[in-house]
């Protein structure tokens, strides 16, 4: 049996229909025996994106479970506790980004939303491509963080970092 620990995470975002979707499955993906990963939305849209999940299937990443969620379900009673909780709306743009209080580590990993990407539907495949890359990206590192060794402000610092780092490579 291991002895290291696993991780609860929260992405979240206003519309939990996109870019907190597709951070929640990338984690499922990229470490699902340190992490359990979650999204939810301050004003859930109902629905996952269409081109999300179209996104997530091509690339066999975890689609079972997904859906668009209110973050109230995180502070009932009997919900999983966190550990961190990341934002990915992008505030340049507008957006009201959801704020989680409590005592889990946070940041802000501020992402454009594909789902307001406007055009052809060529045009809003490659804005969901974009966002999953950064995200896929910033998730890789967060995970190869060793998590359990660095004092809270180290760690902090690291994470806000994340939220700066660019889309690199390919969704595997």
């Amino acid at each position: 049996m291991s002895n290291t620990p696993t991780f609860n995470v929260l992405f979240l975002c206003t519309g939990n229909s996109a870019r907190s979707i597709m951070a929640e499955s990338i984690l499922r993906q990229v470490d699902p025996r340190r992490f359990h990963a979650y999204s939810a939305g301050s004003h859930p849209a109902g629905r996952v994106n269409p081109f999300a999940l179209e996104l997530l299937e091509k690339n066999r990443m975890p689609t079972e479970g997904l859906r668009s969620k209110s973050w109230d379900e995180f502070a009932q009673p009997g919900a999983p506790r966190l550990d961190f909780v990341f934002t990915v709306c992008d505030n340049a743009a507008g957006e009201v980004c959801p704020v989680w209080p409590g005592q889990p580590m946070t940041a802000h990993w501020g992402i454009p939303d594909p789902a307001a990407a406007e055009g052809s539907e060529q045009a809003k495949r490659a804005a969901f491509a974009e966002a999953s890359r950064t995200l896929l990206n910033r998730i890789r590192i967060f995970a190869s963080l060793p998590l359990d060794k660095l004092d809270p402000l180290s760690l902090q610092r690291k994470l806000d970092e994340l939220g700066k780092a660019p889309a690199k490579g390919e969704l595997p």
